[in-house]
């Protein structure tokens, strides 16, 4: 029996009964409805069929949401990878009137809190038996596309009246919350708020894999390892062309569950143009391994050949917190204390890893955009570091939103981006994008609150708005320059490249300049030796025969020395020689709007996926453009001092170089070099390859990051002084 629903604008999401219900005498049909009731609805969430693909390996990570009202009273476990996922969860609900229908809806998960919408649908409370299971089977749709097939949610229903005192006082308690009269409705339950919360870590170590199936015609494979842990994943580097790849890469996963959690693997062998092959599988039991302690494992590879051999280390929790305005760590005397001892430069050497403290205070927000059809939003925030990602509850109907929440974060590297970006929660759909703000650590200035505008999602321009952040960062500094040199913590969640014809445009400016750089270098030194200018051409030969002369390898650091110490006298002296990037600003820009007309028009886009294989050789040189011209800006603001913490370590490392190569003979250095890299394996045989130039390059923000990381000027009119009232609609 089919029943429409009566909820206005949802017309297009029916009802489907199973079973035919009798509505003489039991049914409460017969109910006023204008009398409020008190009742106990049992639902039990059966399973899903033929639900549709949102990921793009064609399937899904299906989870549902009950909601009554604009309230969330359920939600189910996340399947993972399944378009027929079984869940037969149960749900106790108390409900005080039957007019609000029961409404369903259902998610594709995404750890980057942009879920995909894949349907929902209404269950009427008044068409449903008292006392009698019902099976439910309800149709999903889309009302933005009602003709799409979504699939389908099974689930039963028992709907019992109940009375009495106890019963009044318990509803009364549940539904305190939907007051008219309180501002703020939180956007979580209790349980999934402790969740968000990680209880420790699991340092994981991928050493190498050992004769792993051969995937390809050559008799050898291109493998690559996915690990998962619930909602987080981590893709290792393909390796080509070998059944024996070296991989000596580390990364960390958040541990929610006390009792540890199972981390599934799999290994694939990389194929352009087509989609990649499966090796093997393997899992880890968490729960099995000891606490504080480094477990080497090798793993047989099911349904596959080989094995792999890993590191995993489970340490306790790092100090990560949510709190109300009214408990804050650094205003309480003693742990502040604590904190600052913790980083003292008397404690360099005692956990390498913890480098700092960072204390964010998300305080409001102001004029944000209209995100709703009612001229209103319902933000809440998210604050992330590297891999650590937290956030606020919901302020429903609100444009100006107070959250008044206190973030606390381990700092692993002080060179790291804090990321706060505000969206819209949408009933229907994934949450909307308002704005975002990017800030540096080192730019940070202690215990000052700021406006701060919020930017488009490229960091590109202002969007409507300005967020109000006070921050603190406690750091020690010895730590801090020390974990420069290792390698930069990965992000675990980014989004794919993607072919771009400006963000190739981009690319080819940015390397274009660079290497135009070196060709008017090499057209002026031509031109001494032209002597196209007498005077400079015979400065040039004096010098170079001075130098050649004189000259001792211990110059080399030392010129690059007085050229940061002759930047930095320029820069005091307000003779600052730094340029405004004003082109790839523009190019900046052009992308952002090219990206924008992407996402209008992505569905008509289907015709990329038949040239994949051209597509990808495309962003190969994208990207190898955008290391290329990376790395020569990453050189010029180290010299420009574009971040001074990283230009006075260079200025460090260069004295020591400097007295190094003047004192001691070189054939000496090279020998300790060549010692230490002919020994390092034997002496570790775990140790993960590193550069240290190159990672304290990694750390120098490229002229693209640097506008992105620009604080834009707030409006005059948004003062922490003038603070406005809150729009309650």
């Amino acid at each position: 029996m089919l029943y429409s629903c009566k909820l206005k604008g949802a017309c297009n999401l029916p009802v489907i009964y199973n079973k035919k219900i009798n509505t003489a005498g039991t049914s409460n049909a017969d109910v006023p409805l204008a009398e409020p009731g008190m009742y106990q609805l049992d639902i039990t969430l059966r399973r899903g069929q033929s639900l549709a693909a949102r990921d793009r390996g064609g399937t899904s990570d299906p989870y549902v949401k009950f909601k009554i009202g604009r309230k969330e009273v359920f939600r189910s476990k996340i399947i993972h990878k399944n378009l027929n996922p079984v869940w037969e969860e149960k749900a106790c609900l108390l409900v005080d009137h039957l007019r609000e229908p029961l409404y369903i809806k259902v998610f594709d998960y995404d750890f980057g809190l942009q879920d995909d919408f894949m349907g929902s649908a209404f269950l009427d409370l008044t068409q449903l038996e008292l006392n009698r299971p019902t099976d439910v089977t309800l149709t999903l749709k889309d009302p933005h596309y009602p003709d799409h097939d979504l699939g389908i949610i099974l689930l039963s229903a028992v709907l019992t009246p109940k009375e009495g005192e106890h019963v009044t006082m318990l509803m009364r308690k549940s539904w305190k919350r939907s007051s008219k009269f309180q501002t703020q409705s939180l956007r979580l339950s209790d349980v999934h708020r402790k969740s968000h919360l990680w209880r420790g870590i699991v340092s994981i170590t991928l050493i190498e894999g050992r004769d792993l199936k051969a995937m390809d015609s050559n008799g050898l494979s291109d493998p690559y390892v996915k690990f998962r842990l619930g909602h987080q994943k981590y893709k290792s580097k393909i390796m080509p062309k070998t059944l024996n790849p070296q991989w000596r890469e580390q990364f960390d996963f958040h541990l929610y569950e006390e009792r540890g959690g199972i981390i599934d693997i799999t290994a694939w062998d990389k194929d352009a143009g087509k989609r990649d092959d499966f090796i093997g599988r393997c899992q880890i039991d968490l729960s099995a391994l000891s606490r504080e302690q480094t477990h080497k494992l090798e793993l047989q590879l099911e349904e596959g050949e080989g094995h792999l051999v890993l590191l995993v280390t489970l340490t306790a929790s790092a100090t990560v917190s949510i709190s109300d305005l009214s408990v804050n760590s650094l205003e309480d005397q003693k742990e502040r204390e604590e904190i600052l001892k913790r980083y003292s430069p008397l404690r360099i050497f005692h956990n390498l890893k913890d480098v700092g403290f960072l204390q964010v205070k998300v305080i409001r927000a102001e004029g944000l955009m209209a995100a709703d059809v009612t001229g209103k939003s319902d933000p809440f925030c998210v604050v992330e570091l590297n891999n650590d990602r937290l956030l606020t509850h919901t302020v429903y109907k609100n444009l100006n939103p107070e959250w008044n929440k206190v973030f606390t974060f381990n700092i692993k590297d002080i060179h790291s981006v804090l990321e706060v970006t505000v969206y819209d929660e949408d009933r229907d759909r994934s949450a909307d994008f308002l704005g975002k703000v990017a800030i540096p650590l080192l730019s940070i200035q202690n215990g000052e609150q700021k406006a701060y505008v919020l930017k488009n999602k490229q960091l590109t321009g202002p969007t409507k708005g300005v967020i109000y952040l006070e921050i603190d960062v406690i750091f020690n500094a010895v730590k801090a320059s020390l974990r420069t040199l290792i390698p930069k913590e990965q992000k675990y969640i980014e989004e794919e490249n993607r072919l771009s014809k400006q963000l190739l445009l981009r690319n080819f400016i940015r390397t274009k300049r660079c290497v135009m750089v070196l060709i008017n270098a090499a057209y002026y030194v031509n031109s001494c030796f032209d002597w196209d200018s007498p005077p400079r051409s015979l400065a040039a030969f004096v010098l170079f025969l001075f130098v050649v002369w004189n000259f001792e390898l211990y110059m080399i650091p030392l010129v690059l020395l007085l050229l940061l110490t002759w930047n930095y006298f320029l820069i005091i002296s307000g003779k600052d020689n730094r340029q405004r990037d004003t082109v790839v600003e523009d190019v900046l820009e052009d992308e952002e709007e090219e990206d924008d007309k992407d996402d209008k028009d992505s569905e008509k886009k289907g015709f990329i996926n038949k040239i994949y294989a051209i597509q990808e050789v495309c962003i190969s040189v994208q990207n190898i453009l955008d290391e290329v011209a990376s790395f020569g800006e990453r050189i010029k603001n180290t010299f420009n001092w574009t971040v001074p913490f990283l230009s006075w370590l260079a200025i460090v490392a260069l004295c020591a170089f400097t007295v190094i190569l003047y004192f001691i003979p070189l054939r000496y250095i090279v020998l300790v070099w060549g010692i230490n890299k002919f020994t390092k394996k034997l002496r570790n045989p775990y140790a993960i390859d590193n550069n240290e130039l190159l990672d304290f390059l990694s750390r120098v923000p490229s002229d693209v990051q640097v506008v992105q990381y620009q604080e834009l000027k707030p409006d005059p009119s948004h003062s922490p002084c003038k603070r406005k009232k809150n729009n309650l609609g």
